[in-house]
């Protein structure tokens, strides 16, 4: 276990699935002692009606969640060498920050998290593989800095 960061940008492809989930089950296991914030590489989709259920049925909310990308981030004035960790959830994701470095002294980590878009098909068969995606963002986050603080 390793003590939380003081502030946690999670990132992946659109900011659509991925990382907001991250984002959300962050905040829901480990409260507001972390400033934790996610962006993609674009933002051209809204967040993910799956991502939405499959965050419900652990009562984190997502439905309010706007997608912003890097670019975005930074023209709004979030300064983004103002993180402690960046944690990339897809190869693309992982590139653009490791860039980032160049500028700024970033700590970035890669957790490859499926990515559950375009896989099953029915409805079923796709909510299990977005339960399978929140999954492995919960197992990361426990594994990283242990079971939620946060009644979860």
């Amino acid at each position: 276990m390793q003590p939380l960061p003081q502030s946690i940008l999670f990132c992946c492809d659109h900011n659509a699935v991925r990382s907001p989930m991250a984002e959300g089950i962050m905040k829901k296991f480990y409260g507001t002692d972390t400033y934790v914030q996610s962006v993609g590489v674009n933002n051209d989709m809204e967040i993910d009606g799956f991502a939405i259920s499959v965050c419900e049925e652990i009562d984190v909310e997502l439905s309010r969640h706007r997608s912003r990308s890097f670019d975005e981030m930074e023209r709004l004035g979030d300064a983004l060498s103002s993180f402690d960790l960046v944690v990339a959830l897809s190869p693309a994701s992982q590139r653009r920050a490791l860039e980032l470095t160049r500028y700024f002294h970033l700590k970035v980590e890669y957790w490859p998290i499926l990515d559950p878009t375009g896989l099953g098909e029915s409805r079923e068969t796709k909510l299990a593989s977005y339960r399978q995606t929140r999954d492995q963002i919960v197992e990361h986050l426990k594994d990283r800095w242990g079971g939620p603080v946060i009644d979860a």
